[in-house]
């Protein structure tokens, strides 16, 4: 099977392509937004449900484990039956399981509404780009997916924002019904102007067998990095749960290369550029997700800002990764992706390198030159890697190539947290006496701040490293 889509096979770009661009567009705002903006309420639903702050995360975790575990099979479902059906029905479970949200009476009916948000999200996330890729033609998919990666920056860099305003002004439920008017219209654009999609297959099965035992594998190591993330990776439940993780996938993997019609076609693999694309994408997103997560430490516990004063800087990367995103993208188109995205990787390392000489005595200035390298770094490598990953599939893969984009940034996130979090946490008590990294002093605090980023730094340097294999590889070819 041929794994480079042939102009045969190549969507063709659908006429109303800015149109489809904007029902996209707010779904992965949506979606993008909720994911921030819930975060920023946690500390006020405790008070208001009256309950622990280990059940009020649960808030966040149903509806990740339902968007990691389930993303594979939508993004398969949209290859076979047709992707506009399955993404117009999750806008319209996520607009209104999001009012369902925002009435939940108490904390479990709000985990359970939040699931079922997850239900609408992962239509959302796994389907698309590769909804916008097959509306722009190719010589145009780094700059769509360039302005997707924008609206995704933007959501992030918006959540805290926008979510300390609404509480502000109304109160905690305001956040889940700010998406009802939104999902109505974009569902409404999303039927007038995405096309059906012109290449499902046809006769074929879905693989029920493999996308349970991938759910298994993938709520098993989910489960288990949060529980480390807590107990520590050497407790014997967070040990179990990796291993039945580990199992799972070596079934999944054996059964996907034994079935005519697997969940997940093992085929793509064969190609490099494919395979490495993601990989890099899942080490980015490993030391985005640990980034956002230790930071606050910083700014709240070391120079004692405010939480708002804390999510106004936070917000400055993701808005300056939004504003060079859809240049990158536009840049991928006439260069190459590989050399825009490998500068982008350089330049994450080297923010990395900046944040680690963070210091008690930093202004926020100081804080924005440090950290701008990152920010620009991750906007110049999301939109050409994603570019490179859906370039490389036949046509009728887009939505499996999709999703799996998806899963990278789901398992970075789900992956980053802990494992970061875990190399922050010994490393600030291995300079302290105290037994929380809440009650070290500050000079510890940036002690962990400074070895944690170096590390992180020494992660993207591998990541630079399989891209610029990739980008010889390319320039040979093309030399």
């Amino acid at each position: 099977m041929s794994l480079n889509p042939s102009p045969s096979a190549s969507p063709q770009p659908t006429p109303a392509k800015w149109w489809v661009m904007l029902g996209v567009g707010l779904g992965v705002l949506m979606f993008t937004l909720d994911t921030s903006i819930v975060n920023i309420a946690l500390p006020t639903l405790v008070q208001t449900f009256q309950t622990t702050f280990a059940t009020i995360q649960w808030i966040v975790l149903s509806y990740l484990l339902v968007v990691t575990t389930l993303v594979l099979g939508a993004a398969r479902l949209g290859d076979m039956i047709g992707k506009k059906g399955l993404y117009l029905g999750g806008l319209i479970v996520f607009t209104i399981s999001s009012l369902l949200c925002g009435l939940a009476p108490d904390v479990g009916w709000l985990i359970g509404f939040r699931a079922l948000q997850g239900m609408g999200a992962v239509m959302i996330s796994a389907l698309g780009a590769a909804i916008v890729t097959e509306a722009f033609p190719s010589s145009e998919r780094g700059r769509a997916l360039g302005i997707i990666g924008a609206v995704v920056s933007l959501g992030i860099a918006l959540g805290p924002t926008v979510g300390g305003l609404l509480i502000g002004l109304f109160d905690w439920r305001m956040i889940f019904l700010v998406n009802v008017p939104i999902g109505i219209f974009a569902s409404f654009v999303v039927v007038r102007y995405v096309p059906a999609n012109p290449h499902p297959f046809v006769g074929q099965r879905f693989d029920w067998v493999g996308s349970i035992v991938m759910t298994i594998a993938l709520v098993a190591f989910a489960l288990g990095m949060t529980h480390g993330q807590e107990a520590g990776f050497v407790n014997p439940v967070t040990l179990g749960l990796l291993a039945i993780a580990g199992i799972s996938l070596a079934i999944f993997l054996w059964l996907e290369s034994h079935i005519a019609s697997p969940i997940l076609d093992l085929h793509l693999f064969y190609n490099r550029q494919f395979s490495l694309s993601l990989l890099t994408g899942i080490l980015v997103f490993i030391v985005i997700a640990g980034t956002i997560f230790i930071i606050p430490f910083f700014l709240e516990l070391v120079l004692n800002y405010s939480t708002t004063h804390t999510g106004v800087l936070l917000a400055v990367s993701p808005i300056l990764g939004g504003i060079v995103a859809p240049f990158s993208g536009n840049l991928s188109d006439r260069f190459g992706t590989r050399i825009i995205s490998l500068v982008g990787l350089v330049l994450m390392v080297l923010g990395c390198l900046c944040i680690s000489t963070f210091n008690a005595q930093m202004t926020d200035l100081d804080y924005i030159i440090r950290v701008a390298p990152f920010g620009i770094g991750l906007g110049m490598f999301q939109s050409p890697n994603n570019s490179a990953i859906l370039g490389s599939v036949p046509a009728e893969r887009l939505g499996i190539a999709s999703g799996l984009l998806s899963l990278t940034r789901t398992l970075g996130q789900t992956t980053g947290v802990p494992l970061l979090g875990a190399i922050f946490a010994g490393m600030v008590l291995a300079q302290s006496s105290t037994a929380m990294v809440t009650d070290a002093p500050a000079e510890a605090l940036v002690f962990g701040v400074q070895s944690t980023f170096r590390i992180a730094a020494a992660i993207l340097a591998i990541a630079a490293c399989l891209m610029f294999v990739l980008w010889r590889s390319q320039f040979q070819k093309a030399g």
